[in-house]
């Protein structure tokens, strides 16, 4: 689609601002009642979903022009969907953060340009990676790993670390627990090593199509030649890349997050647990595997107006609101855990407040994204856990990041690691 396409939704926008909160019923707390960072960071109409439909809809009806304030409006979004799920409660038939999608694509087609992103995207097109690093040592993470290179052997399932867990010495470890736990368990696993490159998805949220399109393509091409049959990926944003970006383009795999496997893994008594984790946890919802993890589903159809004003579609639209994303397989695995107990924040699931992390933020606005992180770090106190822990590497750098530059005694793990600590 196009930006044009969405300009009905520009209009239809009823400046409710529902958009700028939790849906109203979920509210807990005033504390912890917003939803979206950008709106409350910055404090402005045009920061907020219904902000945006209107400077798309100014530069569609060319009242308006590029200008700095506007490229700034259009980038300092983290695309966590936040928005997206509160105009579905309230609304049918908005898609602010698709618009928003489309609104990154055209500014990216006109030239208008964050310097921050440019450095990355032409590394990216480089070094195949998001991470500033050389593509020379994508596979050093899984050096010594006793496992499938399906370059060279054939194996049903393919395990992506992604670009952070690749390249972070302080976080791959994860990503070598999580082969071995599978490998353990029976999966017949394999990991592209060295060739594997970059989802594309942090581009596409940049607002790169083009990039994007060229790794998806590349994946999937060498997915089918090595036979694979399902992809496992401990990264958020692969995942949300794979299950939701992909299909579109004809890519036909069963997506998997580690979560979802080990969980699977442990009600048929495949993983069992022989030592107690006595903690007390928190869990973050990462964006792209809450909210915005629900499967692809493929549409087409036409809109109609009953009585020239009641909106309908036909046949029924899928409405992604957020409901069906992947929320209790991280939990499922995290109380299955001796010792382990689990306390819920404020706004949670479909619901939950972003890491900072998203939408190109950490690298162009690194104070708006250390201050969602913040925010994300003073719920989770709340709680009065010891640690909070999360399925996304980019969250769970953020969350670290944010806590070495407060000096807060909060805990940051992988799902994965608490796991691997109660076997």
């Amino acid at each position: 689609m196009a930006l044009e396409d969405y300009k009905a939704d520009m209009e239809r926008c009823s400046q409710c601002s529902y958009c700028k909160w939790i849906p109203l019923d979920h509210v807990k707390s005033w504390r912890f009642a917003k939803g979206c960072p950008s709106i409350a960071y910055n404090n402005f109409l045009s920061y907020s979903a219904r902000g945006r439909f209107a400077v798309a809809l100014s530069l569609l009806n060319s009242q308006s022009n590029y200008t700095d304030r506007v490229v700034d409006i259009v980038y300092k979004c983290v695309t966590c969907g936040s928005c997206d799920v509160s105009d579905k409660i309230c609304r049918y038939n908005l898609e602010p953060l698709e618009m928003m999608h489309e609104l990154r694509f055209r500014l990216v087609e006109d030239g208008q340009l964050l310097p921050q992103h440019m450095a990355v995207i032409e590394h990216l097109r480089k070094e195949d990676n998001m991470m500033m690093e050389p593509r020379a040592g994508r596979g050093d993470w899984a050096e010594e790993l006793d496992v499938k290179h399906i370059t060279s052997e054939q194996a049903e399932v393919v395990f992506h670390a992604g670009c952070r867990f690749s390249y972070d010495k302080d976080l791959r470890e994860t990503a070598r627990t999580a082969v071995t736990l599978l490998k353990n368990a029976g999966v017949d696993i394999g990991i592209m090593g060295k060739d594997e490159s970059c989802c594309g998805g942090k581009a596409y949220d940049m607002g790169y199509k083009g990039e994007f399109v060229k790794f998806a393509e590349n994946a999937t091409e060498a997915w089918t030649a090595a036979g694979v049959k399902t992809v496992v990926t401990s990264c958020a944003d692969c995942y949300h890349a794979f299950n939701r970006l992909y299909p579109p383009l004809g890519a036909k795999f069963e997506i998997l997050h580690t979560v979802q496997y080990l969980d699977r893994l442990i009600k048929e008594g495949k993983i069992k647990f022989t030592k107690t984790v006595p903690m007390r946890v928190t869990y973050h919802d990462p964006c792209h595997l809450g909210r915005q993890g629900e499967p692809y589903v493929p549409w087409e159809g036409k809109e109609k107006k009953i009585k020239g004003q009641i909106v309908v579609y036909e046949p029924r639209k899928p409405r992604y609101n957020g409901a069906w994303g992947v929320y209790d397989p991280p939990r499922d695995v995290l109380k299955s855990i001796p010792g382990l107990e689990l306390v819920e924040m404020e706004r949670i699931r479909e619901y939950a407040w972003c890491c900072g992390a998203g939408g190109g933020a950490r690298e162009a606005y690194p104070k708006f994204s250390n201050w969602t992180a913040t925010e994300r770090i003073e719920e989770a106190k709340s709680t009065g856990t010891e640690a909070i822990v999360s399925a996304c590497p980019w969250c769970e750098r953020n969350f670290t990041d944010a806590i070495d530059t407060t000096g807060e005694k909060m805990k940051v793990f992988d799902v994965i690691e608490l796991v691997q600590q109660a076997i």
